[in-house]
């Protein structure tokens, strides 16, 4: 039997791809680089990106075609091609970031996302270039904290990839999984789907230079802390507690997840939110509701520093529904208690980065 060109495109047009509907031929994704040799055929497929989930179906079905359409003694060698570049390996995906900050808490409700939001805020008024990146995939807040709800970020291609282009909001860059779906229906992902939007978050998107990442974390310890831990080489993680002993109970669980011997995240510090509540008409008045000092006593015994104590008013929660983070606002007592906490940010990660070595990804063996 003599094998031509035209016999092995007759059996690939009877191959559909599932993506657009049309088959192998007609979308273009039969490569020009067809070789016959005797009864031996190679050449290429083409995809668009180089984790096409169907990229093994196709591959498997092109052979099976020509095995049926042409002859089952076709020795058949097929490669796969992209049409975009592939996404950078897990611990070089921000090339051009100085510094990554996860801000993280124990528990729910203790307001790390306030927090994280305000110290993006604040870094970027010391005048720091800096991302912020709405890791909560199942409860993301940050478009209703920005007051961003309405926006769709778009794709541009640069240096052969199709890249997501942050929202930009008071000089900083943002991303959250809350643009891409309906605010109004709850987020129903397996772990593997949220961990794969999260690192399209992270890899596919142009974050530029940067000189903080700083990642608002899901609450608790999860299948998001472990990706992103494997996916990003984190400077240093920033706990979130309220001074109520439940809150300092998981507290103590989130410093040990990056403590851990095989995560070996740095502690910078740990943040008391809510420390006191002050009321509006009597501003130098302090009322500790939630307790008083069980932040600091906690860093104390963990021998991390307390990097700030955040009063609870009514204005951060009246700013964050409209938008309109309180650290933008420097006169105000909460306005200074954030870039306060900011600056002792900025001193320890300069001084962890002097005093110890890079983080390195978390790696799991199988």
């Amino acid at each position: 039997m003599t094998l031509y060109p035209k016999l092995i495109h007759d059996a690939l047009a009877t191959v559909r791809y599932p993506g657009n509907g049309k088959n192998l031929i007609e979308a273009d994704m039969v490569a020009d680089n067809l070789r016959i040799d005797g009864m031996n055929v190679s050449f290429s497929l083409i995809f668009d990106r180089p984790t096409d989930p169907f990229m093994k179906s196709m591959v498997k079905a092109a052979e099976t075609a020509i095995h049926t359409y042409v002859s089952p003694d076709v020795r058949v060698t097929i490669t796969t091609e992209s049409r975009q570049a592939a996404r950078p390996e897990p611990g070089k995906m921000l090339p051009q970031v100085r510094n990554v900050i996860a801000v993280s808490s124990g528990k729910g409700g203790v307001g790390k996302s306030t927090v994280a939001a305000n110290l993006a805020v604040a870094l970027v008024r010391l005048g720091y270039r800096v991302g912020l990146l709405d890791a909560d995939i199942f409860g993301p807040s940050m478009p209703k904290m920005f007051q961003v709800e309405d926006a769709r970020p778009y794709a541009e291609h640069k240096d052969g990839r199709d890249l997501i282009v942050p929202i930009e909001k008071y000089g900083l860059k943002l991303l959250s999984i809350g643009f891409f779906v309906n605010p109004d229906q709850a987020t129903l992902w397996r772990g593997g789907m949220a961990s794969n939007a999260l690192k399209q978050l992270v890899g596919d998107a142009d974050w530029g230079p940067l000189d903080y990442f700083v990642i608002d974390t899901p609450p608790g310890t999860s299948d998001i802390h472990l990706t992103l831990l494997q996916t990003l080489a984190i400077t240093g993680a920033v706990i979130v507690t309220t001074p109520q002993q439940v809150a300092l109970a998981d507290a103590r669980k989130g410093v040990d997840m990056y403590r851990n011997d095989k995560v070996g995240v740095p502690i910078l510090g740990l943040v008391e939110n809510m420390a006191w509540f002050t009321p509006a008409e009597l501003p130098d008045n302090r009322y500790y509701i939630f307790g008083r000092d069980g932040g600091r006593h906690l860093a104390d015994e963990l021998g991390v520093p307390l990097l700030g104590q955040i009063p609870l008013v009514q204005g951060i929660c009246e700013s964050g529904d409209q938008g309109s983070p309180v650290a933008l606002d420097p006169d105000t007592t909460t306005g200074r208690a954030f870039l306060q906490l900011a600056a002792a940010v900025v001193r320890q990660v300069d001084r962890r980065n002097v005093e110890m070595p890079p983080t390195h990804i978390v790696e799991v063996r199988k």
